[in-house]
């Protein structure tokens, strides 16, 4: 029996390895999960564990926080140590993040048959530790597994072979499809007391957002006056709260804690636009048909334009508080890439399945 280790680091990741582990464990393989420990609090971590079902890791790495270099050096160590000790047969990573990167570097200095989901993404900008953390994933990855047609675009474009690319679809809408209703049943809403009220939501994480004071004020001045429109719900982490302090906002921008998938979920579904610098939540609007708007100046699912809700506006007070209006005076249509249908995790675990039984397996640099 294959033994394929999945890893996941950080909140984005928990929503991408739940299918797949289910879908892996249901063809027989034997599937380890790793938890580098890059968010590690409840808030960021645990709850997400609750919601989704996920069982408990087979190994925590506890990396904790860090400067980029200091964290990836710390899960390499780490995961270097669980490859020696485990020798799996496939290691499977997803999405961006510094865990994802280091990862992938062990495992193509063992020789281990490496997958990377959500393969080929493209912002072109690299200045985001995102873009960098992808490009290099992919150019050490076995396995490239692309969510959409744009991202199989890029990787011909940069040369790999076509053994090595897959359109499987996004997995974070198996997620999606699969805990929509549990979610909008859930009491929240109502608890909000927002009744039958139409509302907005934001989320922003971005350093370039939230971490330069001046950048923040100038977003938060247009959130207040979109929140002069419709009440918006703003989940924020705890460094953003603080930074708050200091800047005035409206009281309908009404700043909550942190939430775990199940309630984030819910106020998506229901809100009548969602303001975000989060690439994920930008599939998930599109799958949702909510209207989306992008506080960047760029974007790597470039599909949720082009195929979905999403619009990108950047971070111009003034281009941000007119797209809101326009957009909840005339929302776009739904509509949603194709394959992003509830199957991507099976479509994975084919084809890593089918990788693992070939006897002429390449490597990336067989390119």
């Amino acid at each position: 029996m294959s033994r394929i280790t999945c890893v996941a680091g950080a909140r984005p990741n928990f929503m991408k390895i739940k299918p797949i582990v289910d879908a892996l464990v249901a063809i027989g393989v034997d599937v380890e999960l790793v938890h580098t420990g890059q968010h590690y609090d409840a808030a960021m971590s645990d709850v997400f564990f609750d919601d989704l079902g996920l069982r408990k890791p087979d190994a925590h790495l506890d990396v904790g926080s860090g400067s980029h270099g200091a964290q990836t050096a710390a899960v390499m160590v780490a995961f270097e140590r669980y490859i020696e000790d485990r020798s799996p047969d496939a290691v499977v990573v997803v999405g961006d993040v510094n865990s994802t990167l280091a990862c992938s570097i062990v495992s193509a200095k063992a020789g281990v048959l490496l997958a990377h989901v959500e393969a080929g993404l493209r912002s072109r900008d690299w200045s985001m530790p995102e873009e960098v953390n992808r490009v290099c994933t992919d150019r050490a990855s076995d396995l490239l597994l692309a969510p959409s047609s744009d991202a199989i675009e890029n990787l011909r474009s940069e040369g790999y072979r076509e053994d090595q690319i897959h359109l499987v679809g996004n997995v974070m809408i198996d997620t999606l499809l699969k805990n929509r209703e549990r979610a909008i049943a859930r009491p929240l809403i109502g608890d909000l007391g927002l009744g039958e009220q139409p509302f907005g939501v934001v989320t922003l994480h971005r350093p370039s957002n939230v971490d330069e004071p001046s950048a923040l004020a100038s977003i938060v001045g247009a959130l207040n006056d979109v929140a002069a429109e419709i009440p918006l719900l703003w989940p924020t982490h705890p460094r953003t709260m603080k930074a708050l302090e200091s800047i005035e906002t409206n009281p309908d921008l009404r700043l909550l804690p942190p939430m775990g998938y199940l309630d984030f979920l819910a106020l998506q579904a229901s809100a009548a636009v969602v303001l975000t610098d989060s690439g994920g939540i930008q599939e998930e609007t599109t799958a949702l048909g909510v209207p989306c708007l992008t506080l960047r100046e760029n974007t790597e699912r470039p599909i949720t334009i082009t195929e979905g809700t999403n619009r990108l506006v950047g971070t111009d007070p003034a281009a941000i508080t007119e797209a809101a209006l326009s957009v909840l005076l005339d929302p776009p249509a739904p509509r949603c890439p194709a394959l992003w249908d509830g199957h991507a995790g099976e479509r994975i675990a084919t084809v890593i399945e089918s990788a693992l039984q070939s006897s002429d397996r390449k490597r990336p640099t067989d390119l």
